[in-house]
């Protein structure tokens, strides 16, 4: 592990709690979408926007929930049952990725087409598109 650069650790912190309070809506949304406690919305922020920031060392670096991961997480909340247990799913799956990573795994992904992933990413743009147009044009249903 790389030597932490306390240098800028205070232009780190206020730059982590900007990038948290301006994605602190967005958590919530996000949160409260999954099914998830809207305090998971809170803990994704602090823990993407300051605590990520900090460790990362890039410059550049942003990080906090992701609005495309919403249905997966709503559906595997309720095929396991219990916030807990997706919790522990996504322990076990840092875990994975923490050994995945050490043993240089990641050579696999050299073999996934990029047209794959930008696929992914523009089919989500659309979803987003295709959502948001009903109200762009004044239309919107209120569902009781």
């Amino acid at each position: 592990m790389k030597n932490l650069n306390t240098k800028y650790l205070k232009s780190d912190l206020q730059a982590g709690m900007v990038v948290f309070l301006v994605a602190l809506p967005l958590c919530l949304g996000i949160a409260l979408a999954s099914g998830a406690p809207l305090f998971s919305g809170i803990m994704s922020g602090v823990i993407g926007g300051i605590i990520v920031g900090f460790f990362s060392g890039s410059q550049l670096s942003v990080s906090g929930p992701a609005a495309g991961l919403t249905a997966i997480i709503l559906a595997a909340i309720a095929s396991l049952g219990s916030f807990e247990a997706f919790l522990l799913a996504g322990v076990l799956a840092g875990v994975l990725q923490l050994v995945l990573g050490y043993i240089k795994a990641g050579v696999v992904s050299n073999y996934l087409p990029s047209n794959v992933i930008e696929g992914m990413l523009a089919a989500i743009g659309i979803i987003i598109i295709l959502t948001q147009l009903p109200h762009a044009v004044g239309y919107d249903i209120v569902k009781e």
